[in-house]
């Protein structure tokens, strides 16, 4: 399974998770039946690109997003794609990885998503 983490830098495993998803800089790709782990730069159309977030991530065959949280608009399109989506990562991707395992990060739903997200995919609105 491919698991992706938004990240701040190229850093790889020690990288630090980008509470904003959408905007993330990088992504960190992990295949958990190799352990490989690759970065890729954001080319979503945050950054210039054409495709949404979830839809960039779903072409590089990301099967699981783990993120700090989510808006609805873009946890449905995730779910559209069979991506499965966990909230709750915080930290270094490492850090995040080890939470998931144990099942500290909790499945994304309606319910949870982040709240006046609605908008926009992947945008935070401060108050």
């Amino acid at each position: 399974m491919k698991i992706c983490i938004p990240t701040r830098d190229d850093n790889g495993i020690e990288g630090p998770v980008e509470q904003h998803f959408g905007k993330a800089p990088t992504y960190t790709i992990m295949d958990t039946e190799t352990e490989d782990i690759h970065v890729i730069p954001n080319k979503s159309n945050h950054m210039g690109g054409v495709d949404l977030p979830p839809e960039y991530l779903h072409k590089n065959g990301v099967e699981a997003m783990l993120c700090s949280g989510i808006g609805y608009k873009a946890l449905n399109m995730f779910e559209s794609y069979g991506v499965q989506v966990f909230v709750g990562a915080k930290g270094t991707v490492r850090e995040t990885l080890v939470a998931w395992e144990k099942g500290l990060l909790k499945r994304a739903t309606v319910e949870n998503t982040c709240a006046g997200h609605g908008d926009e995919l992947g945008h935070h609105h401060q108050s």
